[in-house]
């Protein structure tokens, strides 16, 4: 039996290459002669690079960046022949800061704009920006103004690309930047939220990036106001795109300033491991994730691969940290089976401590009903 291992990290506990681990062990445990293949998997988020490079030879590019506070750090991207990849977290991410320094209102996503800059000048034409983990909600006004855009007040003031400076925008100058005509803009994400209201930016992301009530409203009427300004500047609504709101705004900013593609993050990745090509080799897919929750029927990893089985008729077994859904939400995956490590005895912190054995136990538990159903 072929049986295809392609999980995402569960977050807080494990790399997804270790989840693949777990589940190998409890696999062969019940089934030693299964000939297993084994595919980490991230939806655009942290942990995207350290997945492709597996399996894309590219060249870690190494250089200094600005954090979201504009410190300098040290960071790298991935390059190979005229395509770079790179990974917003590792520069403008919100595991970069410790929580007293997490507010959005101050943060910016001019580092990843640097490394942007850097892969240009090194000849990429094709751009790969994951964007998931963000510390920001500037509407990536700091990637632009790395790449030679300038946000100005109503006294012509430049202003800071943060985001408590968007509010303040009255006009977009960039005569001065360089051609990106020739660029092909990619943006990687696993959410598809719009950039304004109340299923926006601010409102749905906002608050776990250290922001307050007040601060939430504030930042969502500066969306608004860099929403005004791009449609006067550039003729297009960025509002309502899916995934506009992705990454603090950056979605839309990337679309605005760049002519940029927003795409599934998890449906890009698969394409580019060729994951395809390995379900329909299998007779059992087995995927997972911490929490399986309302964000997962949006489109976060396990419903890209559900997708996917089903299309080609491929049974799938799922595992995961918690389930966040009601009996009627769970039907979704009604033809999957489910194993969830956080079952009744087992705390939060139990389940978070003990999540390898606990992996391992659920997914021999997978295969014995799988095989008895088979």
């Amino acid at each position: 039996m072929n049986i295809l291992i392609i999980p995402d990290k569960f977050k807080g506990s494990l790399t997804s290459a270790q989840v693949c681990d777990a589940i190998e062990t409890g696999i062969l445990k019940h089934f030693p002669t299964a000939e297993i293949t084994k595919i980490p998997l991230a939806d655009g988020g942290e942990g995207s690079l350290e997945v492709l490079e597996k399996t894309i030879s590219f060249e870690k590019i190494h250089l200094e960046v600005k954090n979201p506070l504009f410190k300098t750090i040290p960071t790298y991207y991935g390059i190979i022949d005229n395509t770079a990849y790179i990974e917003m977290a590792s520069a403008s991410g919100l595991q970069l800061l410790i929580k007293d320094e997490r507010n959005p209102m101050f943060t910016s996503s001019y580092g990843t704009g640097e490394m942007i800059a850097d892969a240009i000048k090194r000849g990429a034409t094709k751009i790969y920006l994951f964007v998931g983990g963000s510390a920001t909600n500037d509407a990536g006004i700091g990637i632009a103004s790395a790449l030679g855009y300038q946000f100005r007040d109503n006294r012509n003031n430049i202003l800071k690309p943060i985001g408590e400076s968007l509010i303040k925008i009255s006009s977009i100058n960039f005569r001065n930047t360089n051609s990106f005509n020739n660029i092909e803009f990619n943006i990687l994400t696993d959410v598809n939220n719009p950039l304004l209201g109340k299923e926006g930016a601010a409102f749905s992301f906002a608050e776990q990036k250290g922001a307050s009530k007040k601060e939430i409203a504030m930042l969502d009427t500066g969306l608004q106001n860099i929403s005004k300004i791009i449609i006067k500047t550039f003729g297009i609504d960025v509002s309502k795109i899916p995934g506009s709101g992705a990454a603090g705004g950056v979605g839309a900013g990337m679309v605005a300033f760049f002519n940029a593609n927003i795409l599934s993050g998890i449906d890009s990745i698969m394409d580019l491991l060729n994951v395809n090509y390995h379900i329909q080799q299998s007779d059992l897919v087995v995927t997972g994730e911490g929490l399986l929750d309302k964000l997962t029927l949006k489109g976060k990893l396990v419903k890209g691969v559900w997708n996917r089985c089903k299309k080609m008729n491929k049974p799938l077994g799922i595992i995961c940290g918690d389930i966040d859904l009601s009996e009627e939400e769970l039907k979704y995956f009604y033809s999957s089976q489910i194993k969830t490590i956080k079952v009744d005895g087992i705390s939060k912190e139990g389940a978070i401590k003990n999540a390898y054995e606990l992996v391992v136990h659920r997914a021999e538990e997978l295969i014995r009903e799988f095989i008895n159903r088979s």
